[in-house]
């Protein structure tokens, strides 16, 4: 008997055909969408800055304590405005007229840098803007960021959503306090460390064990960890100054790279919070695509079943990523009260840790995308104080407001297609018999 082979059914040339129409469609509409954003911004340069801009905008490049001294910038405003002003015209006429379908997002993303590039020099007219030092306080900003992001990556690489990271971090910021109070701000970083590696325990073990809905899991930490910590300020540490009193980490110029001109000091004199946020990007990345454990942690976060069938313990993958993924939150915590202030204060965090997880999609769920998604988001904040500084005619409320805006621009326009891991959030039971 000759074996008969079945050929799988071939779609249809006609179906195939409507598909490519219906995405053709989509990609002109979405690119029309840009080009008329694009356009709105070209006519905000054009008859808001451009009529209240004059002089020059002067952009300090050093720092009076760097070994190599920079001239400052020193940028013609007007000029530099209309300028600005043609070629947010020319990219929005070109994406509304033929749509540059497969490059719209990056030229969108385009367009915002050069309107915040206006921005900056409308702000900055008559006026000098240390350009370093806003750059310092970007990286700085970006490292609770990044690390929230860096705990959603591991835990979502394994199929276990963390909503909880908000927690996390406010969890780590107070215990770190409170620890580097009475013993030390290393102590401190270590007990931060560790509260967020004993909420991301409790997170497993009622998602893995238990398998409740993870979302809801995420929201109850947040809520517990927020109303826990503001009892224990009002009750301790208003009671007991002493215990909110914690050393600050200073800043660690790294020799010789501390000295490059602009770079050196933006990424090479600061604080040990940062360095390590430097490390665990680099470290997650080498683990999760070059190791046999980011294999399987990546196989059980797409198909579990398939994983078990090949012996990964899928139950023990995803402890262990979800507690990993809570250590670096909480480590993450640990820089808004060892890393800045060196005291708590109630919800200090202020919705980093969904930042994080906005910073976490944009970035494709790859460290490395999250950690540049992050620098978005802190540039924004950091933005944000440096023109509070200024004497501009912008409501504090309105900048107050920029990073969360910035996180739902980027979110909503700049995102396109990222795709969570297929087990994200679904709950596996292993087949008896």
């Amino acid at each position: 008997m000759s074996a008969t082979f079945e050929k799988p059914p071939v779609e249809p040339y006609e179906a195939k055909e409507k598909n490519v129409r219906e995405l053709n469609r989509s990609q002109i509409r979405r690119a029309r969408i840009s080009g008329i954003v694009m356009l709105l911004l070209a006519g905000v340069v054009a008859t808001v800055f451009i009529p209240n801009a004059e002089g020059v905008a002067t952009f300090g490049i050093s720092t009076s304590d760097d070994a190599i001294q920079l001239d400052p910038l020193v940028i013609p405003v007007t000029a530099t405005l209309w300028v600005i002003t043609l070629v947010l015209g020319f990219l929005g006429a070109s994406q509304f007229a033929r749509g540059f379908q497969r490059r719209s997002t990056l030229i969108l993303g385009l367009s915002f840098a050069v309107f915040t590039i206006a921005m900056m020099v409308w702000a900055t007219a008559g006026q000098e803007f240390s350009l370093i030092s806003m750059l310092v306080a970007t990286v700085a900003r970006c490292t609770p960021i990044a690390l929230g992001a860096l705990s959603g990556i591991l835990c979502e690489r394994s199929g276990v959503v963390n909503i909880g990271i908000e927690g996390m971090l406010l969890g780590g910021a107070f215990s770190g306090v409170v620890i580097g109070s009475l013993v030390g701000g290393w102590v401190g970083l270590l007990a931060a460390t560790l509260t967020g590696g004993v909420l991301a325990l409790l997170l497993a073990v009622l998602a893995v064990n238990f398998r409740v809905d993870q979302i809801i899991i995420g929201v109850v930490i947040n809520i517990l960890v927020l109303g826990l910590t503001s009892f224990l300020t009002a009750q301790v540490l208003v009671e007991n100054p002493e215990l909110n009193d914690a050393p600050i980490f200073p800043s660690i110029p790294i020799p010789i790279l501390s000295d490059i001109p602009i770079i050196g000091p933006v990424l090479f004199n600061q604080t040990i919070i940062v360095y390590g946020m430097y490390i665990l990007v680099l470290s997650v990345t080498y683990l999760l695509f070059r190791t046999r454990w980011g294999l399987r942690t990546r196989s059980v976060g797409e198909n579990p079943r398939a994983a078990d069938s090949l012996g990964v313990s899928v139950r023990k993958v995803r402890y262990w990523a979800v507690i990993c993924g809570g250590l670096v939150g909480g480590f993450g915590g640990a820089w808004f009260t060892l890393g800045t202030v060196g005291r708590f204060d109630e919800n200090m965090t202020a919705g980093t840790g969904f930042i994080g997880l906005a910073a976490m999609i944009f970035g494709a769920w790859n460290p490395i995308g999250a950690l540049g998604a992050a620098l978005i988001f802190g540039f924004a904040e950091s933005l944000q104080d440096k023109f509070a500084l200024l004497d501009i005619p912008i409501p504090t409320e309105f900048l107050a407001m920029a990073p969360y805006l910035v996180t739902i621009v980027v979110v909503a326009g700049l995102v396109g297609r990222a795709r969570p891991p297929a087990a994200d959030g679904q709950p596996y039971e292993k087949e008896q018999g």
